[in-house]
């Protein structure tokens, strides 16, 4: 009896056990379904997105190859063309003199003798310090000078001169002159103040005549000469053209930071209006005598290379081409003038034109900027 009751309860763990195996063998099954499937799906949007990788590469290959067929030579002759030569200016005026008036002795100031807006003319005074010391300075060395005459040696004399000199010419660094006739343009100073040698007291401006300082670059420069006219216009002045005439080209000229030399010329505005005033900016050109003749390139035509080396395609008689080093300037539109090159009127430049390059640039797995 207790065999049967044994057998029963084995049959019972084992049904159970079974189950548990049918349960955890269906799990796997589903687990390895769904891997399946993930799979599926993971290559076939790889499937897909080779395909249309392909098909857009192809698209812009086929529109490469119909821009390649599409290359064309242009052939361009040199024309000649005849203008007025005109060189454009800008810059800002000032006055025609300036004189920043400072002390050259130290002390009090005793006395200040003009205000601003005041006219002067050359030598007149305008301020001072106290001189007792510098005074007391000139008197002592005459009185030991009338001595020496009497009494002293030739070597004394001429001491006491030459200290005499020098007394003199500290008493005259006390008082502040004009060193031409002009307009009193600031005042820093009042009687009573102390200042020390070198400090600025008063500005003193000629304004009768206005000048400006204009960079003219070396290309243009062989056009510009002594007494030449300028027009120049002003924003404060609608309307109005002020004539101007180049009074000073400096022997040097000087480079910019971008290589080019320019020549700082000087202009002068004899008769400038009232209104215009030192610090005043204006736009302007210099007209250039006479016509000139000069020869076009399109830029199109034109290859800079190493070292800004600027280059054309000249095609000769026989049909071939040759490289032909040249200087250019650029004049807008799409032109440039030829400045120098074994370029003529009527010779005929090539070069091609393409957009395949661009199309290439923007094609899946091209050059997207280089190494």
């Amino acid at each position: 009896m207790a065999d049967i009751k044994n057998d029963v309860i084995m049959s019972e763990a084992e049904k159970q056990e079974k189950a548990i195996r049918d349960e955890y063998n269906a799990k796997k099954r589903k687990k390895r379904i769904k891997k399946l499937i993930t799979w599926v799906i993971v290559l076939i949007l790889i499937c897909v997105g080779l395909t249309y990788y392909n098909k857009v590469k192809k698209d812009f290959e086929d529109k490469a190859k119909a821009m390649i067929g599409a290359v064309t030579t242009v052939e361009v002759p040199v024309e000649e063309n005849v203008y007025t030569s005109v060189i454009d200016l800008s810059g800002y005026v000032e006055a025609y003199d300036t004189q920043e008036s400072k002390f050259r002795s130290t002390g009090a100031v005793t006395g200040v003798y003009v205000k601003e807006g005041d006219s002067v003319t050359k030598g007149q005074l305008l301020a001072s310090i106290d001189n007792t010391s510098q005074t007391y300075q000139v008197k002592n060395i005459q009185n030991q000078i009338k001595q020496a005459e009497l009494s002293g040696s030739v070597s004394q004399l001429e001491t006491l001169k030459l200290q005499l000199k020098n007394a003199e010419n500290n008493l005259e660094y006390t008082n502040l002159v004009a060193n031409f006739d002009g307009t009193v343009a600031t005042v820093s100073v009042s009687e009573g103040d102390y200042f020390e040698a070198g400090s600025k007291v008063m500005t003193i401006v000629d304004v009768s005549k206005l000048k400006a300082t204009v960079q003219i670059d070396e290309i243009d420069m062989a056009k510009v000469s002594l007494g030449q006219k300028a027009y120049l216009t002003f924003d404060s002045l609608p309307g109005e053209t002020v004539e101007a005439v180049v009074t000073y080209i400096p022997m040097l000229a000087t480079y910019t930071n971008q290589g080019i030399g320019v020549v700082s010329v000087e202009l002068t505005i004899e008769n400038p209006p009232a209104s215009l005033k030192p610090g005043y900016s204006f736009e302007g050109t210099i007209q250039v005598e006479g016509d000139v003749q000069m020869l076009l390139i399109p830029q199109a035509a034109i290859t800079t290379g190493r070292g800004g080396v600027t280059t054309v395609e000249k095609k000769n008689a026989d049909g071939t081409t040759e490289t032909v080093n040249v200087r250019v300037k650029y004049l807008g539109e799409g032109y440039c003038q030829l400045l120098s090159g074994d370029i003529k009127k009527g010779d005929i430049l090539t070069y091609t034109k393409s957009g395949a390059n661009m199309m290439m640039m923007g094609m899946p797995g091209g050059n997207q900027g280089g190494r």
